[in-house]
């Protein structure tokens, strides 16, 4: 045997050994059950559950518990529609807050609804729709939360609608910063799926207290019906471009999924991908889960979606 050819098997023996002393360090460390910690938190839509809760199978007071024992979720965040006429109601406010506290659970978020076009040019409607948001940021400084999520929505032109969606998000802003509640603009339907647009609205009020809730697959900005939900999706804005152009003012991210593949994956969003932008963006905040498929009981499709950020965010962690 040439010393070469000798010299070249040496080098390859050592390096399988390398590889397999690397391999059973690996699977010492993952039998060890020592997963590094993530480097964003992970909460509960209560979206996840909405075929339950407008079945009449769960409701609102039942959601805190169910987060904590059955996905073992410490931290929710509400839907207005689900308890729409309670937000003045004292009584059913101190049960939810009793029921989280009973369960160790926090409030973080309320996702607020059908009350007015924030954006709307027409400054009375615009008004009113500021003035019944009042009643929310009330409601979630009571239940301990730190953010109210609100829809960008108004019909006009694209610059009316984004000149009212300024001064729609400064009033209300200012006053749910007396409250100490944070108001996110999401990208939600209609202009405020498109990134950019939103982003500007947002430098343009220019406030510490109100930011962006980015979600993953809100990306529609043109549908063949004439409302911001109905009809088929014609034109959609990149997700990936989306999410990075709302990232730098993001205090809140929704992490949507619909399907899973064989082996756990998100099929419409490349997680990893997403996840990336999220971890580039220095974001260390709350990833809420929102689970909206139909071919998983949603249940098992929440059990899913917690799994696939654990473990894809391990790779970032």
């Amino acid at each position: 045997m040439s010393t070469n050819r000798r010299q070249f098997l040496q080098r390859m023996g050592s390096i399988a050994a390398g590889v397999a002393a690397l391999s059973v360090s690996g699977m010492d460390a993952f039998a060890s059950g020592a997963p590094k910690k993530l480097f964003f938190k992970i909460s509960l839509a209560q979206w996840s559950l909405h075929k339950a809760l407008f079945s009449n199978k769960m409701n609102t007071l039942d959601f805190p518990g169910m987060a904590r024992n059955t996905f073992g979720i410490d931290t929710v965040e509400y839907v207005s529609q689900f308890f729409q006429d309670k937000a003045k109601d004292h009584e059913f406010l101190r049960q939810l807050l009793a029921r989280s506290k009973d369960n160790g659970v926090t409030n973080h978020l309320l996702m607020v609804d059908q009350e007015g076009e924030l954006c709307t040019p027409d400054q009375k409607k615009r008004a009113e729709a500021i003035e019944g948001h009042y009643k929310w940021v009330d409601a979630a400084r009571y239940l301990g939360c730190k953010s109210v999520r609100v829809n960008a929505f108004g019909s006009g032109s694209r610059e009316d609608v984004k000149a009212a969606a300024v001064d729609g998000l400064e009033k209300l802003g200012e006053y749910a910063a007396k409250a100490g509640i944070t108001l996110l603009a999401e990208n939600h339907g209609g202009y405020s799926s498109d990134a950019a647009w939103l982003a500007d609205v947002i430098k343009q009020v220019n406030s510490k207290n109100v930011g962006t809730l980015a979600d993953f697959t809100n990306f529609c900005i043109k549908r063949e019906g004439p409302g911001f939900w109905e009809g088929k999706c014609l034109d959609s804005y990149d997700p990936y471009k989306g999410v990075s152009e709302l990232m730098p003012y993001a205090k809140g991210v929704s992490a949507k999924t619909f399907e899973f593949d064989a082996q756990g994956n998100c099929v419409e969003t490349d997680y990893p991908r997403m996840l990336k932008i999220i971890k580039e963006a220095g974001f260390k905040g709350y990833l809420g889960i929102e689970y909206e498929g139909d071919s998983l009981p949603e249940e098992e499709g929440i059990r899913k979606t917690k799994a696939l950020l654990e473990r894809v965010g391990q790779a970032f962690s």
